[in-house]
C-alpha cells in the first residue's frame, strides 16, 4: 500500500531541513551562567576587497571567561537560516565555558550582501574579520547596523599570538561550507566541525557518478537535481524578501551571485551545468581548495541525505588525508532528507554524555582548543539502524580505525534477471527498456524536498513498465551488512546514443542505478532514497559507477535488487529517448562492501 506523508509547504521544510543542527532553547528557569549581546559586524569582501557588507551576530561570553581568558567558537546558519538557528549551541557551548560568535551569513538572517554559496572570496574573507573581532580587533564590529557606536573590545578569548584566538568552528550543511571557505583565507582557525556540508556543489546539484576524476568532480557533466534546484531558488529569493533587498537587487537573480539564477535555469532545460557554471560551482567548493586547509577536521556526514550524500563526504576525508591533515569522519543517521534518531546529536542538551555525536563534538573541541587529555573518538564510526538502543545512540554505532572497511562481494547481472555470485553461473540473455524524451521521470520512489513516499510496491508504482531493466538476487540466509560506496560495471548498446553522442552533452545517455531491498512479501523500496545518475561518456565503451554511499542491513529472507533506469522523479534526465539493451555477463557487475 502506498503511504504518502501529509504535504508540506516547501519553504517551510526546507528551513527546517537546512538548519544547521537541531537544537532546543536553553531552559528558562535556569540562570544562565553567560552574557549574551547582538552586535553588527561592518566587513569588507570580494576579490578585490572592495565590497562593504553588514554582518548580524550574537556574542555569548561566559562568566568564567573575565577571570580567566576561554577559547571560542564560530558558528552560522544553514541555507535560509540565520543567527537565532545557532541560538542553543551558543548557550550551551558558552555554559560550557566558550566565547561563542554566531552570526548570519551574507544574504540571510539580518546580514547585508548577497548569497555567494561560501565562496572564499566572500563568506571566508567576511569569516576572517569575524575571527579579527574574537582576536581583539577594533573597529569591525558596532553596537548600532549604521556603524555609528563602536563595540568595546573583546578581551576575553584565549590567544595563540597577538589578534590570533584560539577558535574552533561549528554548523551544518551551509553552515558547513563557512567553516571550509574561512579557514582556507585565515590560518588562525584551529579546528573546523564541519556537518552534513558538500565537497563540489557541482556534484551536489549536478552529479555524474561515472568519468569521475577527483573525488566526486567529474569530466562530464551529470544530471540536474530538479527539486533541489527549485527549492534553493525558492529559499534564497525568501531571503531576499526577508532581507527587504528588493530593486535594484531584484535582477539579475535575487539574492545570489549573479551566475546562479542563469545556470539553474539552463540546467533546469539541459538537464546538466554549462562548463562555466560548473566552475564558478566549484570555486564556492572545498573540492577545489582543500590543499589550503590544513588543521584538524571532525567531518559528519548524513546517511538519509539525497543533497550532499555520504560520497562528498569521502572525497574530502581522502584529500585531507593525502595532504596529512587529520580528519576524524563520523556517517551520523540524519541528513537532509530525514532521518534524525535520539541519542544522537542535541548540541544544546546539558549532558553530552546522552546524545552520542554531542559528545564527541565537546571531547573535540575540548582536545583542540583547550588541550585536555581526552579520547576524541575512533577514525570512522558509522549509524546501524538495525542496532537496538536506550538513550544514547552510542551502541548503535560501529567503529572502525580506517575507511573504507570491510570487503567488497561481487555480484553478477546474470541473462535470466538474477544476481549471482560465487560460482553460480550466469545465463544468456538480455533486457530492453527505453529513455523517456524530454528527462521526463518514469519512476516514482521517495521525492526530494517536497513530500517523502514510503513502502513502494516497484512492481506497482517504482519504475514505469518498459523504462527499467533489474537484477535480484536469492533471499539472504543470513544478515548483509553493507557499510560504505557500491560500484557497478556495465556495458550496455545504446545504437541511437551512440550515434548523437559525438554532438555532444545533449546527445549523451543518461540512466539512473539504484540499489533496491525487496521484502519476503515483494515490497521493494529504494536505500534511503538514493540513486546515482550517469551520463555515459561513450555508450560503445564499459563504464563504472560509483553509487551513493550507503549502511543498510538486507535482513534474513530480502533480496538485493540492483536496477537501472531510463528516467527519475528527482532528476532531469536525457533529452531524447534511447532505447537500451544490457545483456548478462560475467564482466557485468554490481560490488558491494559487506563488513559480515
Amino acid at each position: 500500500m502506498r503511504r504518502v506523508a501529509a504535504p508540506v509547504g516547501l519553504l517551510a521544510l526546507l528551513a527546517s531541513l537546512f538548519a544547521a543542527v537541531g537544537v532546543t532553547s536553553p531552559s528558562a528557569t535556569a540562570a544562565p551562567a553567560y552574557a549574551v549581546q547582538t552586535l553588527y559586524f561592518h566587513v569588507t569582501v570580494g576579490p578585490g576587497d572592495d565590497q562593504d557588507c553588514t554582518i548580524i551576530g550574537d556574542v555569548y561570553v561566559p562568566e568564567s571567561a573575565s577571570a580567566e581568558p576561554a577559547p571560542a567558537i564560530l558558528t552560522t546558519n544553514g541555507f535560509g537560516g540565520s543567527k537565532d538557528d545557532q541560538a542553543g549551541i551558543g548557550a550551551a557551548f558558552a555554559e560550557r565555558g566558550y566565547v561563542v560568535l554566531s552570526y548570519s551569513g551574507l544574504g540571510f538572517g539580518g546580514s547585508g550582501c548577497r548569497i555567494t554559496l561560501d565562496h572564499p572570496d566572500w563568506d571566508g574573507k567576511a569569516g576572517r574579520q569575524l575571527v579579527s573581532y574574537l582576536g581583539g580587533a577594533d573597529g569591525i564590529a558596532f553596537l548600532d547596523e549604521a556603524g555609528t557606536q563602536p563595540a568595546p573590545t573583546l578581551d576575553v578569548v584565549a590567544l595563540d599570538g597577538p589578534g590570533d584566538p584560539r577558535v574552533g568552528t561549528l554548523g551544518g550543511s551551509y553552515g558547513g561550507g563557512s567553516q571550509f571557505a574561512t579557514a582556507s583565507v585565515d590560518d588562525r582557525v584551529d579546528t573546523l566541525v564541519p556537518l552534513i556540508t558538500w565537497n563540489d556543489l557541482s556534484y551536489s546539484l549536478g552529479p555524474n557518478n561515472t568519468d569521475q576524476s577527483v573525488g566526486v568532480s567529474t569530466t562530464t557533466p551529470g544530471s540536474i537535481k530538479f527539486n533541489w534546484g527549485l527549492g534553493f531558488s525558492a529559499l534564497g529569493m525568501a531571503s531576499d524578501l526577508q532581507n527587504q533587498q528588493v530593486p535594484p537587487d531584484l535582477l539579475p537573480c535575487p539574492n545570489f551571485a549573479d551566475f546562479v539564477c542563469p545556470a539553474l535555469v539552463t540546467a533546469g532545460t539541459t538537464g546538466f551545468f554549462q562548463p562555466q557554471h560548473v566552475a564558478k560551482l566549484r570555486a564556492a567548493s572545498v573540492g577545489s581548495y582543500i590543499d589550503r586547509i590544513d588543521v584538524p577536521v571532525l567531518l559528519i556526514q548524513g546517511q538519509h541525505d539525497t543533497l550532499f550524500n555520504l560520497n562528498e563526504a569521502v572525497a574530502t576525508r581522502d584529500a585531507l588525508r593525502a595532504n596529512g591533515v587529520p580528519v576524524t569522519m563520523i556517517w551520523q543517521s540524519w541528513g537532509h532528507s530525514g532521518g534524525t534518531v535520539p541519542g544522537e546529536l542535541d548540541l544544546a542538551d546539558p549532558d553530552p554524555a546522552t546524545q552520542y555525536i554531542t559528545g564527541r563534538v565537546v571531547d573535540w573541541f575540548d582536545h583542540h582548543l583547550r588541550g585536555a587529555d581526552v579520547d576524541t573518538g575512533p577514525p570512522f564510526a558509522y549509524f546501524r539502524d538495525w542496532v537496538a538502543y536506550d538513550g544514547n545512540a552510542r551502541p548503535a554505532y560501529g567503529k572502525a580505525g580506517r575507511y573504507p572497511v570491510g570487503r567488497e562481494q561481487v555480484w553478477r547481472l546474470s541473462g535470466d534477471g538474477a544476481l549471482v555470485t560465487g560460482t553460480e553461473p550466469t545465463r544468456r540473455g538480455q533486457q530492453r527498456f527505453l529513455t523517456p524524451a524530454a528527462g521526463l521521470p518514469t519512476s516514482f520512489d521517495e521525492a526530494d524536498v517536497v513530500e517523502q513516499v514510503q513502502d513502494l510496491p516497484l512492481e506497482q508504482v517504482g519504475d514505469l513498465p518498459g523504462t527499467f531493466a533489474s537484477w535480484t538476487s536469492a533471499p539472504m540466509a543470513d544478515p548483509l551488512d553493507v557499510v560504505g560506496t557500491p560500484t557497478a560495471s556495465l556495458r550496455v548498446q545504446a545504437p541511437t546514443a551512440a550515434l548523437t553522442q559525438g554532438a555532444g552533452q545533449l546527445g549523451k545517455l543518461v540512466l539512473f542505478v539504484k540499489v533496491l531491498d525487496v521484502a519476503p512479501d515483494g515490497t521493494a523500496s529504494t536505500i534511503k532514497a538514493l540513486e546515482a545518475p550517469v551520463r555515459v561518456p561513450d555508450v560503445r565503451q564499459r563504464f563504472d559507477v560509483t553509487l551513493p554511499g550507503i549502511v543498510h542491513r538486507f535482513e534474513p529472507g530480502h533480496r538485493v535488487r540492483f536496477v537501472v533506469a531510463g528516467g527519475s522523479l528527482n532528476y532531469r534526465g536525457g533529452v531524447t529517448s534511447n532505447p537500451v539493451t544490457i545483456a548478462g555477463g560475467e564482466e557485468q557487475t554490481l560490488r558491494l562492501p559487506v563488513v559480515r
